[in-house]
């Protein structure tokens, strides 16, 4: 596939209010997406082993990270909802990594059911790591932050 293929791909996807195209041609496979912050793209196994690679690497980082912080406590999502680290899009997040909390400090939103849920620290620490990304889904117990009891 060439960039022409691939510009005709992205004009019908707009054309017709597609936001997701996957089309394999010769062996090989292009997969489009858009996104609101705009257009990604994948393709063919090459970008499938990368992606491979890194979720691994992600994987043991996060391991790595929860055996050298044994003694951090896990915030966890007390409902389902879609998770938000500010307050507005406009706005700065509640808590960056490495930053330290007070209790009832909050840390984050979830939004359920058009309600914004205010989400506070229980105890006083350091944010370890963000387990979530911004405006992504969440369950309920999952777990959204590492703390450092301090």
């Amino acid at each position: 596939m060439n960039i022409k293929e691939i510009k005709e791909m992205v004009n019908l996807m707009n054309e017709n209010g597609l936001m997701e195209l996957e089309i394999e041609k010769d062996g090989m496979r292009i997969r489009l997406k858009k996104t609101p912050s705009g257009l990604e793209t994948f393709s063919g196994p090459v970008v499938m082993e990368r992606e491979r690679f890194a979720e691994d690497a992600a994987k043991q980082t996060k391991e790595t990270v929860k055996e050298q912080n044994s003694k951090a406590i896990e915030i966890k999502s007390p409902m389902v909802g879609t998770f938000y680290r500010a307050p507005s899009p406009e706005s700065a997040p509640y808590v960056e990594i490495g930053q330290n909390v007070e209790p009832g400090q909050v840390v984050c939103i979830i939004e359920a059911m058009k309600l914004m849920n205010e989400i506070k620290a229980e105890v006083k620490g350091k944010i370890l790591e963000i387990l979530v990304d911004n405006a992504e889904p969440i369950e309920f117990g999952q777990p959204i932050f590492l703390i450092e009891p301090l």
